[in-house]
């Protein structure tokens, strides 16, 4: 996010070199560096134990498939923020967690970073959220969610991945 009032009082900022640094917003009012502010989330690829499996859930009416997400709540792990999404959306506990990759999604301002979770209820408690949620096998989930979208990035992340033998 490109700044340019300080969000503590409102001066227009201005590019100072910082000692030993690379120049950054500044200012004067405050005499504080400003940095960029955006939001952090978690995006979670959620499996079956097995990891054969992979829920795909809709949301508030949308068409397309897409994963487990929300945002990171102030003072809150990443990975807690994962584990407390996949138990509000589908009422699921997750047994491991993996980080897989952070991704900067623009149109947003947002940090994701992605985790794969696996789980060992085969049925969902889906919340007020969740339109529909369906398992489907691994290497048919990314047929199934828009291409070039977020859910299409996660999922070729996860599969990265998997190659690894990770």
């Amino acid at each position: 996010m490109n700044i340019h009032f300080c969000p503590v009082c409102g001066t227009k900022l201005h590019l100072k070199e910082q000692p030993h640094e690379a120049s950054a917003l500044y200012c004067d009012s405050c005499e504080e560096f400003r940095f960029p502010i955006f939001s952090i989330a978690v995006a979670v690829t959620v499996l079956d134990t097995p990891m054969e499996n992979m829920i795909l859930i809709r949301q508030y009416g949308e068409p397309d498939s897409v994963l487990v997400a929300g945002y990171i709540d102030k003072g809150e792990t990443a990975e807690d923020a994962a584990i407390r999404e996949v138990k509000e959306e589908l009422g699921m506990t997750v047994q491991s967690l993996s980080f897989l990759r952070s991704r900067y999604y623009a149109p947003s301002e947002t940090l994701m970073l992605h985790y794969a979770a696996t789980v060992a209820e085969q049925t969902a408690v889906p919340n007020w959220e969740v339109d529909s949620w369906e398992w489907v096998p691994v290497d048919n989930a990314l047929a199934l969610v828009r291409p070039s979208g977020l859910a299409e990035t996660f999922l070729k992340d996860y599969e990265q991945y998997r190659k690894r033998g990770t």
